[in-house]
């Protein structure tokens, strides 16, 4: 049985879903493509298991500019198999570094012949992450370095790999003006 909790970072509101076991979603209340309906949400019942416990100590270290891994939490995305791939890989990018697209689908264990038609298949699964920042999609960035595509604002996407490589979180108003908002 699920359940669903929210966490108030600094960046805004976070909503997280769990089972007894797992993790199933962290996302950013208000992003644009939450990976639950509003109608799905509210069938699940509001509680605090084991997993969103562990989550919400791990939100703490993480907004005070600590690296907590998640090798003792329980992740259990509900995504397609080429997601989870993708999921995976994103998984491997280092705190504070970042990596494109593009690199993500050359890494892609398809023929080589068809690694440049998963571009924009590697952006939807990235962009479709139901477990945001454990899993990094905010460290992917556009093939110019430029940031791009995230679901939850460039100006979080701007201000957490700011804090993953200064271990400060900058103002999020800051961060609108940096990147043009």
């Amino acid at each position: 049985m699920l359940s669903k909790n929210c966490y108030g970072s600094p960046l805004g509101a976070i909503t997280l879903v769990g089972s007894d076991t797992a993790l199933t979603g962290l996302w950013f209340a208000d992003q644009s493509r939450p990976p639950l309906t509003a109608a799905e949400l509210a069938q699940i019942a509001q509680g605090t298991s084991a997993p969103i416990k562990a989550a919400w100590h791990w939100l703490d270290a993480y907004f005070q500019g600590q690296r907590p891994t998640t090798d003792k939490l329980v992740l259990q995305p509900q995504v397609t198999p080429f997601s989870m791939a993708v999921l995976n890989l994103l998984e491997q990018i280092p705190y504070g570094e970042v990596c494109s697209y593009r690199d993500l689908a050359l890494q892609l264990p398809v023929p080589a012949t068809k690694r440049a038609r998963y571009g924009r298949a590697v952006g939807g699964a990235v962009g479709h992450n139901p477990i945001a920042l454990m899993i990094p999609c905010h460290r992917v960035i556009g093939a110019n370095g430029q940031l791009t595509g995230y679901a939850s604002g460039l100006a979080r996407k701007a201000a957490l790999l700011t804090l993953e490589r200064t271990g400060h979180l900058p103002q999020l108003c800051e961060m609108r003006s940096q990147v043009g908002l």
